[in-house]
């Protein structure tokens, strides 16, 4: 996720002040009421009793109810920037004109070999040319960091993607740097970051039509809906109900305090009686193993939908 904006940079270490203090001022960290969503709030802490780590929630049900908790942190995205960079992209390409099936020509020495990427495991030697579409599905489906660079690259960098978000009204959150710049200094993976509540909003915009327009958003929600990474998260005490998920992760590494630096999952669910949520679980600086830190993610997940399937239907 690395392209660095033009211009002048705090350094990393008054950033996070920065953004900390912004987020505890633009933040809300309970916009909820009524005895269901408190019975869930608490569940939700409870959840939460022991963890080592920071770890923010944000749930919209049905486009009106909304329920945060810890959502005065700035938690570092990872690769879930990569959602807010496929709707850039998608933007980009309605007001051009052009579609996702235009092609892009992809050469050897933009496949880094010291990053995760399936698409430089398929064509080694590069030398290809992929559609818009296909390299949003390496980005979506499996988290490719080369294929999110390249879109970066083709596609007015991360600015651009900081810039769109930015017009759609929100303020919440930043992306200042690619992939490749996160790889080389950890510490910069702190630049892209977002309240959950502020994911939430953006996944809010993109399922009302409001962020980009058709066909471009029904690829991406379709691409979502069949993403491959972090099933042990959000989707896992999904499976085997009717719920459709959609959804977008972020992992990181360990900082230098030996924490994990992000661990995160985004995402829309419908239901099958027509009803849907979209939510945002963030964990930042997490001590506990990717397993452990996965399944407070897992936790959180199964307590919202037994609440959306439960409670609400109960009030309905």
């Amino acid at each position: 996720m690395r392209n660095l904006n033009s211009g002048d940079r705090l350094p990393v270490g008054r950033l996070k002040v920065v953004c900390v203090v912004l987020c505890g001022l633009l933040s809300v960290s309970l916009s909820a009421s009524g005895a269901g969503k408190d019975d869930l709030l608490r569940s939700l802490r409870q959840r939460l009793e022991g963890v080592k780590a920071q770890v923010g929630v944000a749930v919209v049900f049905d486009g009106r109810d909304t329920l945060t908790l810890n959502n005065d942190v700035c938690y570092p995205l990872m690769s879930v920037f990569k959602f807010h960079q496929a709707l850039a992209v998608g933007d980009a390409c309605q007001r051009r004109g052009i579609s996702f099936d235009s092609l892009m020509y992809i050469g050897r020495e933009e496949l880094r070999p010291d990053t995760y990427s399936p698409l430089r495991e398929r064509y080694p030697a590069g030398g290809v040319s992929l559609s818009v579409a296909g390299l949003l599905e390496y980005t979506l489906h499996w988290s490719d960091n080369n294929a999110c660079d390249i879109l970066f690259d083709r596609f007015g960098g991360t600015g651009a993607t900081d810039r769109y978000i930015r017009r759609l009204g929100l303020k919440q959150f930043a992306i200042q740097v690619t992939e490749n710049e996160m790889h080389r200094d950890l510490e910069a993976c702190y630049r892209n970051w977002s309240t959950p509540l502020e994911a939430v909003r953006l996944l809010e915009l993109f399922l009302s039509g409001k962020a980009v327009g058709e066909p471009y958003a029904g690829f991406i929600r379709q691409t979502m809906i069949a993403c491959q990474t972090g099933k042990d998260r959000l989707p896992a005490p999904l499976a085997g109900t009717k719920a459709v998920i959609g959804h977008k992760t972020g992992t990181g590494d360990r900082n230098a305090d030996g924490r994990l630096i992000g661990t995160n999952d985004i995402g829309f669910v419908f239901l099958p009686d027509g009803r849907y949520y979209t939510i945002a679980v963030l964990v930042k600086d997490s001590a506990e193993s990717a397993e452990a830190t996965a399944r407070v993610i897992a936790d959180i997940s199964e307590a919202v939908y037994r609440y959306a399937v439960q409670e609400r239907q109960a009030d309905a």
